[in-house]
């Protein structure tokens, strides 16, 4: 096999999360007496993590500003976890195909490496069915965030397979970034939550607009 080792990401990828946070934003921010904002553009804003999701809410905008207040931003953040442990997995669903997929890969090495925290990873993930696919969960609270390459190379190393061998699928920059400085083979998907950008200019080794388009890609010699 030309893979020996597949690495995904989460929100975008593999669950359509995007409601879910949606709803825990807008809580946030009601409860900050700011405007509510729209499904869009919280799903142009995923993607980075969840601070930097609610420092853009803050914003109003994608570039975060300079003068947003440190104290107003710990505030939201711990209003954004209580809502959305509380809202975590309530209406995410699984893309069309990802149960179809994960399971034509069962015999192949999978980790799960999302910038998401683990307390709302896990409950994600176990809320789908999804835990018993990953050899490994790497989460945004572990080390450091994609699109840094530390986490794609824990993982690498942990489950004893050269970089060479691994390959990344996710939907967005990061992914692709992360991928690219891990020297590791990338299939972004088009589905998910590119932050409006188009991924072939990132240069993806392959571009698939489908979840199952990725199993002939995974399985080839």
């Amino acid at each position: 096999m030309k893979y020996d080792l597949a690495l995904f990401d989460l929100d975008g990828t593999l669950v359509d999360s995007v409601y879910d946070l949606y709803i825990a934003l807008n809580l946030t921010l009601s409860d900050l007496a700011f405007p509510i904002v729209s499904q869009r553009l919280v799903e142009s804003w995923v993607g980075n993590g969840i601070e930097v999701l609610v420092k853009r809410a803050l914003s109003g905008e994608m570039q975060i500003s300079e003068h947003l207040d440190k104290a107003l931003s710990d505030k939201a953040f711990t209003l954004f976890y209580q809502h959305y442990e509380q809202q975590v997995g309530e209406y995410s669903v699984l893309y069309q195909h990802v149960e179809t997929g994960l399971a034509a890969l069962r015999g192949m090495p999978k980790a799960l490496i999302t910038n998401k925290d683990r307390l709302f990873t896990e409950k994600l993930l176990d809320k789908l069915a999804l835990t018993s696919h990953f050899e490994l969960i790497i989460c945004g609270d572990d080390m450091a965030k994609k699109p840094s390459a530390e986490p794609l190379l824990f993982a690498c190393n942990k489950l004893n397979v050269e970089p060479s061998k691994a390959i990344m699928i996710g939907d967005s920059k990061s992914d692709i970034l992360a991928a690219n400085a891990a020297k590791i083979d990338v299939i972004a998907l088009s589905y998910g939550y590119n932050q409006g950008e188009n991924l072939k200019d990132y240069n993806p080794q392959y571009l698939c607009d489908n979840f199952l388009d990725i199993i002939p890609v995974l399985t080839q010699r």
